[in-house]
């Protein structure tokens, strides 16, 4: 088991003295400035000029300004923003307002690890991963807990950017949950990894071909979509809560009993030599330089794909599904 840090392995004093500026107020931005704030640490968040954020970051209690301004003021610099804007808001607000000493943070580790955004050799960069998504980090830091992170250190420019990036990440709450230390490689490939071949790529094509499975063979969209899709979130619960055995534990012994002889047969070794395929395109850039391409064009593939998946049949029956179950929240 690698060494995980706690409460007690880090120490908030680090920040005393020091301004933390957190770029963004998203999803992770929103989380991270608030626990920070209610940790006591001097916080400011950093937009652009007009931002609809704006005014939910000043009824927060944060202070705020633009990125230029928070770059200037600040010791250390988190980075929250998405992946395909990151490198043109750090080169055009940020990089020329560093200073000897100070330390870019990043949440995520695309831009650093493929190159995108290279920080002079006198700051500290780091990156503290929380591994949930932001509202969980904030309602679960409210609750007296924390989500878990990763941390890791790109360059230790002051020699003490581990203490520094561990305080930052008991700040946020995460050293109540666990921080285990990664670096920017590891972290960026296997989230590429884990985000592709199973918790979105993988997981809405096994969904989308068993329901086309289902339809093809004459039985209703809506059974289909209830079997397929609708049933999907009680079993990710039990494995969450509990592993795979807790799920087991929690089946029919017929549905366990397909899982073992099933299971395989769908998700057979094929399936696996793609997914090396798939790993291999994240390992040696492939993926990135294809992703930073259709952004520097328009994203013509990605908005065509994200409208030709919208219009998916099972997109269309589960809407209607969904608008009879008064217990679901609205989600948009």
């Amino acid at each position: 088991m690698p060494q995980m840090y706690y409460d007690k392995d880090a120490d908030l004093g680090q920040l005393k003295g020091k301004v933390v500026g957190v770029i963004g107020f998203g999803s992770q931005g929103h989380a991270h400035a608030q626990n920070l704030k209610d940790s006591g640490c001097d916080v400011i968040v950093g937009l652009y000029p007009g931002s609809k954020s704006w005014p939910k970051v000043e009824a927060a209690g944060l202070r705020v300004g633009t990125v230029r301004e928070v770059a200037e003021a600040a010791d250390l610099i988190m980075m929250t923003v998405p992946d395909q804007v990151a490198r043109e808001i750090y080169y055009d607000h940020i990089a020329d307002q560093l200073k000897p000493g100070n330390m870019v943070l990043w949440a995520h580790g695309f831009n650093v690890h493929y190159g995108q955004v290279q920080s002079p050799d006198d700051v500290d960069v780091t990156m503290v991963a929380p591994k949930g998504p932001g509202h969980l980090v904030r309602r679960v830091y409210t609750e007296g807990g924390g989500v878990p992170a990763l941390i890791a250190i790109h360059q230790n420019a002051t020699e003490n950017a581990k203490q520094i990036a561990l305080a930052y990440a008991k700040g946020i709450g995460a050293t109540r949950g666990g921080v285990l230390e990664t670096t920017f490689k590891e972290e960026t490939e296997t989230d590429l990894f884990g985000e592709q071949s199973v918790l979105c790529g993988g997981t809405t094509a096994l969904v989308k071909s068993a329901f086309e499975t289902l339809v093809e063979a004459g039985y209703q969209p809506e059974v289909a979509y209830f079997e397929c899709m609708h049933e999907l979130k009680l079993i990710v619960d039990l494995m969450y809560e509990g592993g795979m055995e807790y799920m087991r534990y929690s089946i029919s012994d017929t549905a366990e009993y397909g899982d073992y002889t099933r299971g395989p047969v769908v998700v057979d070794a094929h399936v696996k030599d793609n997914m090396r395929k798939v790993l291999g395109q994240i390992q040696d850039g492939t993926f990135a330089r294809e992703w930073i391409l259709e952004n520097q064009a328009g994203r013509p593939s990605f908005n065509a794909l994200r409208r030709l998946n919208a219009e998916h049949p099972i997109e269309e029956v589960g809407a209607e599904l969904r608008g009879m179950m008064a217990w679901l929240k609205k989600s948009r």
